[in-house]
């Protein structure tokens, strides 16, 4: 194919498409924390070093007719948030398990501002969901996602529009994996709130003058505390092992 100025800017353009949807979504860089000058810089950067290793499958694309590459970019777009979602959804169940063991172990009744994204959270949570972002970065998760996003020029080459079906399946699953792989790390808090709060009702129910729940609750607090303490390294652990299976495997 010739080359051309003209195909080389729209080329570069669907390339940014897919590449800055995707980190519109992906968690850690669309944080509300992180400037949008800084993000839109590092999309920018990666587009242009994806650009050149991914030139043979875009450029011949670069179709100027309107007919042709509004479709192609609608659907460059859908195909980046929907690679960013997958992982931004298997950190919203890391969110949510983290939400559930702070109310469970008697802890989340103080919830402040997010560390990511400036929401409502328990600290417990708080500190669950931002030790497990550290790590994944530690990790180099980013880097996986770039490489799926290279990947997907394979899979979902800019000649084959966005599939919602397909989509829709790859939603799905992540999200029931994700939770069901969350609920097996927070078992441990669900078994000792059930074990606790039934044996407070027992004590409860055999001296009903004693103000059981008040008299309980820093008791219950701490030992939650000392569980979590022996819980968290495996817990991320397990969480980090899961994040290329249940995300970029797909």
């Amino acid at each position: 194919m010739t080359f051309s100025l003209e195909g080389a800017v729209i080329a570069a353009f669907l390339a940014f498409c897919r590449i800055g949807a995707c980190f519109l979504v992906m968690p850690g860089f669309s944080s509300a924390r992180v400037p949008m000058q800084i993000r839109l810089f590092v999309a920018i950067a990666v587009t242009g070093g994806l650009l050149l290793l991914l030139w043979d499958q875009i450029y011949p694309y670069a179709d100027r007719r309107p007919a042709v590459l509004v479709p192609r970019i609608a659907s460059e777009l859908l195909i980046g948030v929907l690679i960013g979602l997958l992982a931004r959804l298997y950190m919203l169940a890391l969110q949510f398990i983290g939400t559930a063991i702070g109310m469970l172990v008697g802890y989340g009744g103080m919830a402040g501002p997010g560390i990511e994204n400036g929401e409502p959270e328990s600290a417990l949570g708080s500190i669950i969901s931002f030790s497990a972002l550290m790590l994944l970065f530690v990790l180099g998760f980013h880097h996986e996602i770039i490489k799926a996003l290279v990947m997907s020029y394979q899979v979902a080459p800019l000649d084959v529009l966005f599939n919602p079906q397909a989509a829709l399946v790859d939603v799905t699953d992540t999200i029931s994996e994700s939770f069901l792989l969350v609920l097996r790390l927070g078992s441990p808090f669900i078994a000792y709130a059930l074990l606790v709060n039934l044996t407070i009702g027992f004590v409860n129910k055999l001296v009903p003058q004693i103000p059981v729940y008040f008299i309980s609750l820093p008791f219950v607090i701490g030992a939650g505390l000392i569980i979590f303490y022996f819980a968290i390294p495996t817990m991320l652990s397990l969480f980090a092992d899961g994040f290329i299976d249940i995300t970029i495997g797909r």
